[in-house]
């Protein structure tokens, strides 16, 4: 039986939304849950709910806030609610972590107390981007914004096996991204890394370019987590203008707003495809254990779909996989 740790006191909406989220995972997908944080306050927001009988309760007095220093808070609030759920995760007693609490406190928590695979020189955070042809993995985003060659070698490999064993992708399809096709193009690091991926044992597809990602050109997008992070922001950016800009158009005249009645279940789908929302977060690949980085804003639904992710990745043996890979490179 998968049991998921969820950081009930992290992130933007919580507790409240991060329990209603637990709730939905547990009712409507039979998900083993444990909630970390204040015991009184969690027991009082589950109060014999649907669901509620699938939810433990590990208390955990203390609170990492998002304006603190992560690495300081994670070893001075040893008895956190995030570090409490790290915790759980090591000794065994769940299998994945969720939190929507700081990614550097998650990522410290995970680093300091579940440790990295053997052989992972740094975790990398992953982020799921939707395109013309279904969804391309984004790795680093914002883990790392200083790689050596060899670290852009293993994202390259987590990746892809994350997005073989997870998101059930026959030989998913590696790109490096660069400025350019061609191998002679893009600074040090990229040229170091070209050659690398061309030996790995991945279905290395060459260089890419930023709008080839939206077109679905490759499954898997490598790069550093400055790049990555940069190119996440700007997507969550566009998207949000692009809907402002045509809702601002449809409003603008009688004709306009019938024509965007008609069309409105077709941009409620599109809606849909882009909303963070759906995917639940961020996998943290490298860890010994599955961790997911929701977003800060997360609501129940995000939260439940983080705890749907997070069960996925514990039964598709994802960190299994990357150990054995480790260990052949």
């Amino acid at each position: 039986m998968t049991r998921v740790a969820v950081d009930a006191f992290g992130g933007d909406y919580a507790p409240e939304q991060i329990v209603e989220g637990a709730l939905r995972a547990a009712e409507m997908d039979g998900i083993s849950v444990i909630l970390t944080g204040n015991e009184t306050r969690l027991k009082a927001l589950l109060n014999g709910k649907p669901g509620s009988d699938r939810i433990e309760i590990e208390h955990a007095p203390e609170v990492i806030q998002m304006d603190e220093e992560p690495v300081d808070a994670v070893r001075k609030k040893t008895q956190s609610s995030l570090v409490t759920a790290a915790r759980l995760v090591k000794e065994g007693r769940a299998e994945a972590l969720v939190s929507a609490g700081s990614t550097g406190a998650t990522m410290a928590a995970s680093l300091f107390t579940i440790r990295r695979i053997k052989g992972v020189e740094r975790p990398a955070i992953t982020s799921l981007m939707p395109t013309l042809s279904g969804m391309a993995l984004v790795v680093d985003v914002g883990a790392n914004v200083d790689c050596r060659p060899n670290q852009l070698f293993q994202f390259a490999q987590m990746g892809s096996i994350y997005a073989e064993h997870v998101l059930k992708i026959h030989e998913p399809r590696v790109g490096l991204l660069n400025i350019g096709h061609e191998p002679s193009k893009g600074n040090h690091l990229i040229k170091e890394v070209y050659p690398l991926l061309q030996e790995a044992p991945i279905n290395f597809v060459g260089n890419i370019e930023g709008r080839d990602i939206s077109r679905g050109d490759c499954d898997v997008v490598v790069c550093d987590g400055f790049v990555g992070n940069v190119v996440l922001k700007f997507a969550e950016g566009l998207a949000d203008a692009l809907f402002g800009m045509m809702k601002e158009e449809f409003t603008r005249s009688i004709p306009s707003a019938a024509g965007a009645l008609l069309l409105k279940p077709a941009f409620r789908r599109i809606k849909k495809k882009v909303d963070y929302t759906e995917y639940g977060g961020a996998p943290l690949l490298g860890v010994n254990g599955v961790v997911i980085i929701a977003h800060g804003g997360s609501n129940a639904k995000a939260i439940h779909n983080a705890i749907r992710v997070a069960k996925q990745g514990a039964e598709q043996n994802i960190v299994q996989g990357i150990a054995e890979r480790m260990a052949t490179s």
